[in-house]
């Protein structure tokens, strides 16, 4: 005998799949929640960590700054030292510069020239007073170039004056020195090229050392014989004649 099923079992199938449908949608609804939750979570960790990074950067930056700070004052402190160092070395390689400008102003004037006034600015000289003639400045620039404390004679201004009423006229000076004169020249300390030369060969070594030495004296040579030749000259042709005669004995001996 068949079986008929009389129930609404469509409703309830319509039914049943509606609360799988639900029950699918509240899972997905959960999931995509926890999922969320996770990712905002992660995230949020990500930029409490970079904003620790970059607080520590920060502080890190700010400690380093200081410490340029620190050494621009140092670096200030340091050059303001080396400036005083410099001046005292300077002081101390030219404190006999003025003993020896005075001695070479001395030694170089030549007859018929006096000097009226001495003004320095720097390092250069100026030099004013009166000569007999033009010559007479000349080889008064000549002298001034040849004693190594004075270096480039520069003759601004000479020019014959008339002459003056006074002390000086009743002293003849204005007929005797009739020429002006002006010039200026460079200070100059001879002392400072052994200094150099010196802590070169210290910097380099004591055989580059010795090798500068003997390459510096070398040149002093000529002109100490230069300068002992005009002395020499008379004593040395009489001491040379007796020398060269038992030349030729000694020779003939071994030939007989």
């Amino acid at each position: 005998m068949a079986k008929i099923n009389l129930l609404p079992w469509r409703a309830e199938r319509r039914a049943n799949r509606q609360r799988e449908f639900y029950g699918m949608l509240g899972l997905a609804a959960a999931a995509g929640l926890v999922l969320s939750f996770l990712l905002w979570f992660y995230y949020s960790q990500q930029i409490s960590g970079q904003n620790t990074r970059n607080q520590f950067l920060q502080g890190e930056i700010a400690k380093v700054e200081g410490k340029i700070k620190e050494i621009e004052v140092l670096d200030k402190q340091k050059d303001r030292l080396l400036a005083r160092k410099k001046v005292i070395e300077e002081l101390q390689a030219n404190r006999s510069q003025m003993v020896h400008l005075f001695d070479s102003l001395v030694r170089t004037i030549p007859d018929g020239v006096a000097l009226a006034g001495i003004k320095q600015e720097g390092d250069i000289l100026t030099l004013e007073g009166r000569s007999q003639s033009n010559a007479r400045v000349s080889t008064y620039m000549r002298n001034l170039e040849s004693s190594g404390w004075m270096t480039n004679p520069d003759l601004s201004i000479i020019e014959a004056k008339a002459e003056e009423k006074g002390p000086a006229a009743l002293s003849g000076e204005s007929r005797s020195l009739p020429y002006a004169f002006t010039l200026k020249v460079k200070l100059a300390n001879p002392n400072e090229a052994d200094q150099k030369s010196g802590a070169t060969g210290a910097a380099i070594g004591p055989g580059a050392a010795d090798a500068a030495a003997a390459a510096a004296a070398t040149p002093a040579g000529p002109a100490v014989e230069k300068a002992a030749s005009p002395v020499a000259t008379p004593t040395a042709a009489p001491a040379a004649a007796p020398v060269e005669k038992p030349a030729p004995a000694t020779q003939e001996r071994p030939a007989s």
